[in-house]
């Protein structure tokens, strides 16, 4: 029971991030040791899939780990269907706060995964640099706006849910490039399955064909694949800046808006432009109490990973 309820909470933390554009799911899975095991229990669903077609109910359920998977799902949908609200709360009322929580993350992050990497030889640090390149073209790429028709809707759920298992993407904003962030964010606080069943359809393709992919790298390439998430996540961070000037903004048709388009600025810029506090001393002391948070977490996984052996 301890341990399910362990699980769960990791869920919850994963579905709590995965709602904010700039910070990813798969980046608390990776620090709450979990990351491997996902990865491994999604790549074995289509196998799982036809054993349940031969009426071979119990090894289904344990090829895919099916219990491992349906806690952490369930505290997945349990944190977005419940914290949307206050996520979009959050980022309204006190959103240099927030970001400046994230950013912390986000750094201790980067080094946790860098340190996966068991050598830094030449080819890892090309790796490094390619993630960090992708990372950067993504964040400074300027935002489409798609139809919300649902092959749009299908498409874009396809392509999130596989930023949302790579540490350091977030799948919230592939969703705000390509100009869906409010449509979805909208169905989920307001529960419109139309638009949630073909979303969470896309998904459910992305998942199953990328996360084969991932695991496979994971296993036979490790170095080089942590050494390319580390980049991203590093260049990550030029999206989770806490101060920030919205330069375009989005509605969705239930009229709530939210920043499409937005520029960095230093605090003393954010100041000046807003008028408002930069809330320097606050921010900093956010982004230390998310350093030991992470720090935390991957002491206590790391000692339970230990106790188990």
């Amino acid at each position: 029971m301890k341990k399910t309820v362990l699980l769960y909470t990791k869920g919850m933390a994963m579905g709590a991030v995965d709602v904010v554009p700039g910070f990813s799911g798969g980046t608390v899975a990776l620090i709450t040791g979990i990351y491997d095991k996902l990865l491994a229990s999604l790549a074995a669903i289509p196998m799982a899939f036809m054993l349940l077609l031969r009426g071979r109910i119990k090894q289904a359920w344990q090829a895919c780990n099916a219990s491992f998977l349906l806690v952490l799902v369930l505290g997945i949908l349990t944190s977005i269907l419940t914290l949307a609200r206050l996520i979009s709360y959050l980022m309204s009322e006190y959103p240099v706060q927030l970001w400046a929580f994230f950013f912390g993350l986000v750094v201790v992050s980067v080094y946790l995964v860098g340190r996966e990497v068991t050598h830094w030889r030449a080819n890892r640090f090309v790796a490094f640099a390619a993630g960090l390149a992708l990372a950067l073209c993504i964040t400074l790429a300027a935002p489409m706006q798609l139809s919300a028709d649902p092959l749009m809707l299908f498409f874009a759920g396809a392509v999130a849910i596989c930023a949302m298992i790579l540490p350091g993407v977030s799948g919230s904003f592939i969703l705000v490039l390509l100009g869906l962030y409010p449509v979805v964010l909208g169905a989920l606080k307001n529960f419109d399955l139309a638009v949630l069943s073909v979303f969470c359809a896309g998904c459910v393709l992305g998942l199953l064909s990328f996360s084969k992919a991932l695991s496979w790298l994971l296993a036979h390439m490790r170095d080089l694949t942590m050494a390319f998430l580390a980049g991203l996540m590093l260049g990550s961070l030029v999206k989770v800046w806490p101060w920030k000037h919205t330069l375009t903004w989005q509605t969705n048709r239930h009229g709530e808006s939210f920043p499409l388009e937005q520029v960095n600025l230093w605090p003393w810029q954010f100041t000046e432009v807003s008028g408002e506090s930069a809330h320097v001393l606050m921010s900093i002391v956010l982004g230390c109490c998310a350093v030991v948070l992470v720090v935390g977490m991957e002491w206590l996984a790391r000692r339970r990973q230990v106790q188990e052996v």
